[in-house]
């Protein structure tokens, strides 16, 4: 029993442990370097109301890494979650307008209640994720020429429904999900949370989750074993489209406004939290607790650059090299692990 301790003890000492340990807990070290740094360079930094405003400004993007993180760690990819959260948030605007402003839409309804432009955001969110995943998973089109499509045709179809010009003027009721908050916290800091967690416990104690892992792990086994994948691709893809239709939600709530060019780039800031949360392109791996720390690394970057003045154009480089580096580790440590 005794050389069983001692041998335990010298394996938690040894060099593969700790740089196992490093390796799976490295991101938490950088985002807690980063804090440091940012708030050595400027003091408004950890102040309450910047932290909340970092959030609040990352929750429609942090939506939409949740979904891409369950769609990458099955080996796929989504490059419509943007232009879904556009025609998703101007959908809904139209059915959250003002009396007073006019209703542009529908002008012989009178203002609807909440609850119909909030559905009406999730179903269209849900029904672009379902047709992604029914092309996907029954046609074999590969998840990047899938996803492209339907990036092409729900912008087309938000410029389309909405004219070109922005749907605006919505009911207070609605400017709320946005802009108001529950004991000092915002309501889109709540709502990231929220769905943060769900999607926490579907990835880790649910039959969705433990399949999404095994067909990105191998996809051949998977179905060798009994899981429909098939369907289990059309639902992760479907549950995607849903996040992005609440980031329309909070989006379009925060701003008074349903704009067919909202989420421009928003797909590729998504597949970069993901990345730099450590989850591989190769399948199999992910959390959603990394991708959380790594949509918290991409705001703080940006709010802490933002706070030094430093050119937009630079943010876009340096963001860029980020998403890079995060890959090459990446990559590294796969090869570590073959």
């Amino acid at each position: 029993m005794i050389a069983k301790i001692i041998k335990a003890a010298s394996d938690e000492k040894s060099p593969s442990n700790a740089s196992r340990f490093i390796s799976k807990y490295a991101i938490y070290f950088v985002f807690v370097a980063m804090c440091i740094v940012m708030s050595v360079l400027s003091p408004v930094f950890l102040t309450v109301a910047n932290l909340l405003n970092v959030v609040t400004q990352m929750a429609s993007i942090g939506l939409l890494a949740l979904g891409v993180t369950i769609i990458i760690i099955t080996r796929g990819i989504d490059l419509s979650s943007g232009s879904v959260l556009a025609v998703a948030a101007v959908v809904s605007a139209s059915m959250a307008q003002s009396l007073d402003w006019g209703m542009r839409m529908y002008p012989n309804l009178g203002e609807l209640p909440v609850i119909i432009p909030i559905l009406a955001a999730l179903a269209v969110g849900a029904v672009c994720g379902l047709i992604n995943g029914a092309l996907i998973a029954y046609t074999g089109i590969p998840p990047f020429i899938a996803t492209l499509g339907m990036m092409i045709i729900a912008r087309g179809a938000a410029l389309l429904y909405s004219d070109g010009r922005p749907v605006s003027s919505l009911i207070d009721s609605y400017q709320w999900i946005g802009q108001g908050s529950v004991l000092s916290i915002p309501v889109p800091v709540i709502i990231f949370i929220v769905m943060a967690i769900i999607s926490y416990i579907l990835l880790n104690y649910t039959r969705f989750g433990k399949y999404a892992y095994a067909i990105g792990g191998n996809e051949t086994a998977a179905y060798v074993s009994g899981i429909n994948v098939n369907k289990y691709k059309v639902l992760i893809y479907t549950y995607g489209g849903l996040l992005a239709g609440i980031a329309a939600l909070i989006l379009a709530a925060r701003i008074n406004s349903g704009q067919p060019g909202l989420g421009v780039s928003y797909e590729l800031d998504a597949i970069a939290a993901a990345t730099v949360g450590g989850v591989s392109h190769a399948g199999g791996i992910g959390t959603i607790q990394g991708t959380i720390i790594g949509t918290m690394i991409m705001g703080v970057l940006q709010n802490g650059l933002d706070l030094l003045n430093v050119s937009a154009y630079w943010q876009q480089i340096v963001k860029g090299l980020v998403i890079v580096v995060a890959v090459i580790f990446d990559m590294r440590r796969q090869r570590k692990s073959q």
